[in-house]
């Protein structure tokens, strides 16, 4: 019996969006899956022209206002009875045979619980996209990172990542679950609005013993900067506040503050250089985070398994990119396994 599967993409105003992937998501549609366009309060014509031009090939569900990301799939998918969710950004052109891999391989290795594809650049196709790449990691202090691109330095693809490999977090451009486990931990979380909250799911999932990994024979390519530019004050503040929130949930707490020590060092030094180049939102939105942080944890009670703190990067990124020149990930002589 074949799986059910769903490809489903939440959409804020994105008219322009739905109008260009959206024909490319049903013409590759080999895997016969169902699609659901989530719409979060849109303000715009979105929800028009989808009922207009694509009645019958895609399910709409409407939300009443603006939830965010967490939030805004965790109610849609609460609508949607399917074995495997494919939570797709409405910024991704997606490629001849692109699920298959995935679903087999789901099917085929049942300890696997998350996967994403390769994620090229829609814009520059024979290089890495930077919201994921071939597959995403955590150093020891909690920063991301990804084979293909390590903070700004983005890979050229030359098959050099073009093996199944087990990751520590699958990106939200393209995030492929099991239903079962989605649910059974409550999906993203909400408070987080949006940024990090699927690299907090991931760290949850291998709480729970299962893995994850990128599977390039799947291909997507992905626009990217289209919810928030990457030096926006607001992403700088959600990243910060966000990142402190999911340290906090999923590290044990004698690790976590330790990391949250030289965390405090290394945002001094960033206020520092916003201070002399002038940029002054960005400081405003540190402090913010630091400030909602606080506020925050104290809604946490968190279920940590420490075994999974073994998968963390076990060096500074940071270090090894500015100081060491390790700029790419085959540099970094990472073999990461999942027992």
């Amino acid at each position: 019996m074949m799986p059910l599967v769903s490809v489903v993409i939440l959409n804020w105003n994105g008219i322009s969006l739905l109008q260009k992937f959206i024909p490319i998501l049903i013409k590759y549609n080999s895997c016969n899956y169902q699609i659901y366009v989530i719409d979060n309060g849109s303000t715009d014509e979105s929800v028009d022209w989808l009922q207009k031009n694509y009645p019958d090939d895609i399910k709409l569900i409407t939300l009443n206002e603006n939830y965010g990301f967490a939030k805004g799939y965790n109610e849609g998918l609460k609508q949607i009875e399917s074995d495997y969710y494919i939570l797709l950004n409405s910024d991704v052109a997606v490629s001849n045979n692109w699920c298959e891999p995935l679903i087999d391989f789901l099917e085929k290795n049942k300890d696997y619980a998350a996967l994403q594809p390769k994620i090229l650049s829609f814009s520059n196709p024979e290089y890495f996209e930077y919201a994921g790449a071939a597959g995403g990691y955590v150093d020891k202090w909690g920063y991301p990172f990804c084979r293909g691109r390590i903070f700004n330095t983005i890979e050229k693809d030359t098959g050099q990542y073009d093996d199944i490999t087990d990751i520590f977090w699958a990106s939200g451009a393209c995030f492929v679950i099991r239903s079962s486990i989605y649910n059974q931990l409550g999906g993203f979380d909400e408070r987080f609005f949006a940024h990090m909250e699927e690299i907090d799911l991931c760290w949850r999932i291998q709480h729970l013993g299962y893995k994850l990994a990128c599977i390039p024979q799947s291909k997507i390519y992905h626009l990217g900067g289209a919810s928030l530019q990457y030096n926006d004050p607001k992403k700088l503040f959600l990243n910060i506040r966000n990142n402190y929130l999911m340290l906090y949930k999923n590290l044990p707490p004698y690790i976590f503050r330790k990391v949250y020590k030289v965390r405090h060092l290394i945002e001094y030094l960033m206020i520092l250089f916003y201070f002399i180049t002038g940029k002054f939102s960005n400081i405003k939105a540190i402090s913010l985070a630091h400030k909602d942080f606080d506020n925050l944890k104290k809604y946490y009670d968190p279920k940590i398994n420490s075994e999974t703190t073994k998968f963390l990067y076990p060096r500074s990124i940071l270090i090894d990119y500015f100081l060491r020149n390790k700029k790419i990930f085959s540099k970094l002589k990472f073999h990461y396994v999942q027992n």
